[in-house]
């Protein structure tokens, strides 16, 4: 199981994603502001039109940690520089997030790992 932080300032969207997160069998992690140091997350979905928000998206990415944007907002380029999984603008359906969530906590392989060979 995933622990999944939702940075989303709004309370009932919030319930949404953290549902979406449930459903999906993985932890669901509320921000609830202050410092990230400590907090130990797989994968984040954040509103960045807050700058709390941004500085939480600097931060995970800082650690190679996957974050998913969703917004009311396009995107821009500063957000874009921060490589998101995905960038959902809101009204979105909710398969569109699960499909990002899944994406962004499905195990990549280590790059110097050597490639499976089938005989």
């Amino acid at each position: 199981m995933a622990r999944v932080l939702i940075c989303e300032p709004h309370n009932d969207i919030s319930a949404l994603l953290e549902l979406v997160v449930q459903r999906l069998g993985h932890e669901p992690v509320r921000f609830a502001g202050g410092s990230l140091e400590g907090l130990d997350v797989d994968a984040a979905v954040v509103e960045p039109g807050e700058d709390t928000a941004l500085r939480v998206a600097r931060a995970l990415r800082a650690r190679d940690v996957p974050v998913l944007f969703a917004s009311i907002y396009p995107p821009d380029n500063e957000l874009l520089e921060l490589r998101p999984v995905t960038y959902l603008v809101k009204p979105f359906p909710l398969y569109a997030l699960e499909r990002a969530l899944q994406q962004a906590l499905t195990p990549k392989p280590h790059p110097s790992a050597p490639a499976a060979v089938e005989a």
